[in-house]
């Protein structure tokens, strides 16, 4: 996970640009999604998927193959990385030993059973990192970090962690994903961004999922955080006929994860309100929230 990362250059974009992370192997979000970018008039060259395709959910096949096929812009997570090595563990960043590892052994097993050596090999050569030009300003897509593809980022985190990432990646906007929580943090006049999860609720007590449509205006670039609505009944029947951990198929309904030991005590507090719609403008000199 230390190798240089492999980045891909997707051009200049002047309409808006939809980003979504974690599908997660849940298909009926992932179908939500699509049926919403069509609503919205995104094509595929306008989406981006910031990696993770595959976990706590039942249809990495499914999704994988609906990814590939959809043909938008997509980056290899630590799942697609370890997926297409056909590692034996998904080298997600948990504490060894901890609930979340011992979990992640059972969604694992399912989702490396479910992928094929196309899927593999389609995996293997995803880019690590993705880099554009919105309006005027530059972006770099990661997983977790410019760092590490397995870093958990989150909101509450002080400014000089951010400066060190911001110093690592050559861009004045990182979009992540990996944490599964949606939010927009300026550091000086950077951005940190990340859309949250598609494929599981954001442990805020509502069954609702997250993107993000990042949109040129006259006053700069806005970046709103959607919820999105989905048959979650659906995809959670789907886990427990898996046989994978009731706690994340009862989270698709609860809208609270099984453990939130990953998460800073900032978050762990916020954890159980439901968080509301924001929108956030990155102006030519400050980000103002509207």
């Amino acid at each position: 996970m230390m190798n240089t990362p492999k980045s891909t250059d997707i051009g200049a974009f002047t309409a808006p640009v939809l980003v979504f992370g974690g599908v997660y192997g849940n298909l009926e979000a992932f179908e939500a999604l699509t049926a919403q970018a069509d609503t919205l008039g995104i094509p595929a060259e306008r989406m981006i998927h910031t990696g993770d395709v595959s976990a706590y959910c039942a249809d990495t096949f499914e999704c994988a193959s609906k990814l590939k096929d959809l043909g938008c812009h997509a980056i290899r997570g630590n799942v697609e990385e370890q997926l297409a090595e056909e590692a034996d563990n998904c080298a997600c960043g948990f504490d060894e030993g901890s609930e979340c590892d011992l979990l992640a052994m059972r969604w694992y097993a399912l989702a490396n059973a479910q992928t094929t050596p196309e899927l593999r090999r389609w995996m293997a050569a995803m880019p690590d990192h993705l880099t554009f030009t919105l309006g005027s300003r530059r972006f770099r897509v990661v997983h977790g970090s410019p760092r590490l593809v397995n870093e958990f980022v989150f909101a509450s985190q002080p400014d000089d962690e951010f400066h060190a990432l911001f110093d690592l990646a050559n861009a004045e906007c990182i979009i992540a994903g990996h944490s599964g929580l949606p939010f927009t943090r300026r550091i000086g006049d950077r951005v940190w961004h990340n859309s949250g999860a598609l494929g599981l609720p954001a442990n805020d007590a509502t069954p609702r999922v997250w993107y993000s449509l990042l949109s040129p205006t006259d006053e700069g670039i806005e970046f709103s955080c959607r919820p999105l609505s989905y048959d979650h009944t659906a995809a959670a029947a789907k886990m427990r006929a898996a046989g994978l951990p009731h706690g994340y198929s009862e989270g698709l309904a609860s809208g609270l994860w099984p453990n939130t030991d990953i998460l800073p005590q900032p978050e762990t507090d916020a954890g159980g309100s439901a968080l509301q719609p924001k929108s956030v403008v990155w102006r030519q000199f400050s980000l103002a929230a509207e």
